[in-house]
């Protein structure tokens, strides 16, 4: 049987790029898990671990919550059953990610169209008589 070469924690962040309070954080959560622990206390990883913290990056760059994440790492060994769970929770986020760029399309909209009134010298003149209040109260609710 091949041992696979083993760790310390520092030399996991270094290669995934990350600190080492990051992979603590992920160890209290669960998400990450040492492979050992010396009898002085030092956790050892697998080389596989930076792959796993790269995996969480990147899901997190993409929208996805700590939780979510930790869900598609329990999900990882193959079998059609967990590929539908995998299937619907990107689904879900993918839902969530096409709702928020609507949002976002429409306070762009809104931005675009206060710029553009401010650059023919409206708005401002309209703000201090007080006619363009309905308007502002719109584009707060769409950033708030």
């Amino acid at each position: 049987m091949v041992q696979k070469e083993l760790v310390q924690i520092g030399e996991i962040a270094k290669l995934a790029g990350v600190n080492i309070q990051t992979l603590r954080y992920y160890e209290r959560r669960n998400i990450l898990r040492p492979s050992s622990k010396k009898a002085s206390g030092f956790r050892l990883y697998s080389k596989d671990a930076v792959k796993t913290v790269k995996f969480i990056k990147r899901a997190q760059e993409l929208g996805f919550k700590l939780d979510e994440i930790k869900e598609f790492i329990n999900l990882r060994a193959p079998s059609v059953g967990r590929c539908n769970q995998v299937l619907k929770r990107a689904s879900e986020k993918l839902g969530d990610v096409q709702e928020k760029i609507n949002q976002l399309k429409s306070i762009e909209k809104t931005l675009k169209k206060l710029i553009s009134n401010c650059r023919q010298n409206k708005t401002s003149q309209q703000l201090i008589e007080g006619q363009q209040e309905a308007k502002w109260g719109q584009l707060e609710r769409q950033i708030l």
